[in-house]
């Protein structure tokens, strides 16, 4: 079994990793990363579409429109987050390194923010409270996803991406669960706060982080700290294609989840649609943890990322495409088992794809926060495209095929990328 070295040397922070990381450091850094996405989505799921079925009554809105707004409020400050902590923690020199600082302080935020979310007596405070959730766990989110490329070699990082995947996943789910389990939405919510708060700690007690020499640190300037949010696709072409490919892709997958909960209500009549959405989760976890780590692992050994991300993109759009022709529970079970093994492979083989263009040691966070906005920027598009489709242009039918072809466009750009195989 390999093991990870500590160094000492402050150097050592801008340097290309060379020494495989130990299964312990993966570990811990994979429980840091599903603690978070359990923050997120107990709420995403369950908890903020509970709150907005209880609040939409008299407040001259839909449900689906209130989930909207609270919702793409909460992703626009998820946009400007990410990469800004991922900067402050590229200049950071603290003792404890440059990223953990990042990863207790915006852990802790996040759980205050969600015992705020708890107390929320209607629409205005529910944006308060999951804003602040997006602002500081983005700023955790930031510092765990910059701790790869510091300190796990090129050659491993599709199977450290696989493993991060499947706690991602397992944070979904885990969210889910405790949100629907606790009994209630302040029960909830109390639960993932406790949860998330928890999952950082064997990472930032047992894993020294690495330490950011003084004089490695850029001199200080608003102009050049704005201007670096500025990644040219023409400077960096990979990196441009890269960033569209993502954000299409997830896209697509947040057109699916956004309004699942209603679909199976709605649509499906089903039962018990909280519930629905527990097994629809968990359906779709079992078969992405069937291959996230497998597809990253396959990725490392044979040399290669392209491929991966373009038939899993495709596989994606597949499953989609079922949930618009085959609009039965079956159909909606077999869409979330194929849609989980397409987007397992993508999560970890994207991940080192990402990782693989990044063009500067010294902005990784940064950059990769920039990256991340193609992940938070969906959740911003997807309600202001989904809530008129659904609401005038077809339904769900359409949604669901809109959701397919956006997801092909994203699995076809990747051939765009010419600086990885």
């Amino acid at each position: 079994m390999t093991t990870t070295r500590e160094p000492a040397d402050p150097a050592a922070a801008l340097a290309e990793p060379v020494e495989r990381v130990g299964r312990g450091w993966t570990s811990a850094l994979s429980l840091a990363n599903g603690a978070i996405w359990v923050g997120w989505y107990g709420p995403l799921q369950i908890l903020l579409a509970s709150q907005a079925k209880d609040f939409a009554p008299g407040s001259g809105m839909s449900k689906e429109t209130m989930l909207a707004w609270v919702t793409g409020v909460g992703a626009v400050v998820s946009l400007a987050a990410n990469p800004v902590f991922g900067a402050l923690s590229d200049r950071t020199t603290s003792r404890w390194g440059r990223r953990t600082p990042w990863i207790v302080a915006g852990t802790a935020g996040g759980a205050l923010s969600l015992l705020l979310l708890a107390g929320a007596g209607g629409m205005w405070t529910m944006m308060l409270g999951w804003g602040l959730v997006q602002l500081t766990l983005n700023a955790a989110f930031a510092a765990v996803t910059a701790a790869v490329p510091d300190r796990v070699p090129r050659l491993q990082r599709g199977s450290v991406g696989g493993w991060l995947g499947a706690a991602q996943i397992l944070g979904v789910v885990g969210g889910t669960g405790l949100a629907t389990a606790a009994g209630g939405i302040g029960a909830g919510y109390v639960a993932c706060a406790v949860f998330t708060a928890l999952g950082v700690l064997p990472y930032v007690l047992r894993h020294p982080d690495l330490r950011l020499a003084p004089a490695d640190r850029p001199p200080w300037s608003w102009r050049a700290f704005l201007a670096g949010f500025w990644l040219s696709p023409r400077r960096y072409p990979d990196l441009g294609w890269a960033w569209l490919t993502r954000f299409l892709i997830n896209l697509s997958n947040a057109l699916v989840l956004l309004y699942l909960l209603y679909y199976l209500r709605d649509r499906l009549h089903y039962s018990d649609p909280d519930q629905g959405v527990l097994i629809l989760t968990a359906v779709n976890g079992l078969t992405l943890m069937a291959t996230v780590v497998v597809g990253g692992v396959w990725s490392d050994r044979v040399g290669r990322r392209k491929p991966f991300v373009i038939w899993s993109g495709m596989l994606m759009a597949v499953a989609t495409a079922l949930l618009s022709v085959w609009q039965t529970w079956p159909g909606a079970l077999v869409a979330s088992a194929v849609l989980g093994i397409g987007f397992g492979v993508f999560t970890s083989v994207d991940f080192a794809l990402m990782t693989d263009v990044l063009p500067k040691a010294v902005d990784r966070g940064k950059d990769l926060g920039v990256i991340n906005v193609a992940n938070a920027l969906p959740q911003v598009a997807a309600p202001a495209l989904a809530a008129p489709i659904v609401t005038y242009l077809g339904g769900y039918r359409v949604l669901y095929l809109v959701a397919a072809v956006i997801g092909l466009a994203g699995a076809w750009l990747v051939g765009r990328i010419r600086g990885v195989d």
